[in-house]
């Protein structure tokens, strides 16, 4: 069985309460929902957000929409996991992240049976960034999760969940997902207010022709709408992941 689980919350620094901003009417977390079913691959998602109050509006709108949600660690995101994955005893499970509205079902599925064919412990299409911000896929085993959860200990690794796996080739078997062409220069996930404006934009224009529109709508958009895409390409990938190995340093140092 392969589990979905989609790490949200509403404390997010750049841009709070992002995961509930309205989308055409409907939360963002609910649009990104909405696509992650249509994965064929997925049998089972869960909103893994944090035991903070200020999450409890996401705990509420899943309670009323009937998704499943766990309560975790609010930045021990690997314990999250860990912990949200224990019910359900998964045998696989695919890591999104509740800013990416555009989350590309194919995609999803093309990751999971690479894979799957792959044997791999680890596998994404991440590891080696070919694809917009936004279209990230991370499967992993439960063993493997397990592992992780044993044996990580730097902030960096606790709260983005997945470092550890890729910081020990030794330990796992990795594998990349390339896509066709390079185009990580492009942005469709939503950290900042420029990056939701682009993603509403694509929304008010493809979604009133076709709520299933897929990656190539979405690079067809951009193509006939260059300035748009413009909007917040010089925003920087992974920050908060950059950010944590500055403090994965600052912790070395005092220990030093």
């Amino acid at each position: 069985m392969i589990l979905a689980i989609l790490q949200a919350r509403m404390s997010s620094t750049r841009l709070p309460g992002k995961v509930l901003k309205p989308l055409l009417g409907e939360p963002m977390l609910l649009r990104q929902i909405e696509r992650v079913k249509r994965s064929r691959e997925i049998h089972q998602i869960l909103v893994a957000t944090t035991v903070d109050v200020s999450d409890d509006p996401i705990v509420k709108l899943c309670k009323e929409q009937r998704i499943e949600c766990f309560r975790g660690h609010a930045t021990d995101c690997l314990n999250r996991f860990f912990e949200a994955a224990k019910k359900s005893q998964p045998q696989d499970i695919v890591r999104l992240t509740g800013d990416c509205p555009l989350a590309c079902p194919d995609i999803i599925d093309d990751v999971i049976r690479f894979y799957r064919e792959g044997a791999y412990d680890y596998a994404s299409n991440t590891l080696e960034c070919t694809f917009p911000d936004g279209l990230d896929v991370e499967v992993f085993s439960r063993a493997a999760l397990q592992k992780a959860h044993e044996k990580a200990l730097l902030p960096s690794e606790r709260e983005h969940v997945t470092p550890y796996f890729y910081k020990n080739p030794v330990l796992f078997k990795l594998g990349n997902f390339r896509g066709a062409q390079d185009l990580s220069r492009l942005r469709l996930t939503v950290d900042t207010a420029e990056d939701f404006i682009v993603v509403k934009k694509i929304y008010e224009a493809l979604y009133p022709k076709n709520p299933q529109f897929g990656y190539d709508a979405i690079l067809e958009f951009f193509k006939t709408n260059p300035l748009i895409a413009k909007i917040n390409n010089h925003n920087m990938r992974n920050e908060g992941y950059v950010k944590s190995l500055a403090e994965d340093q600052k912790r070395g140092k005092s220990r030093g």
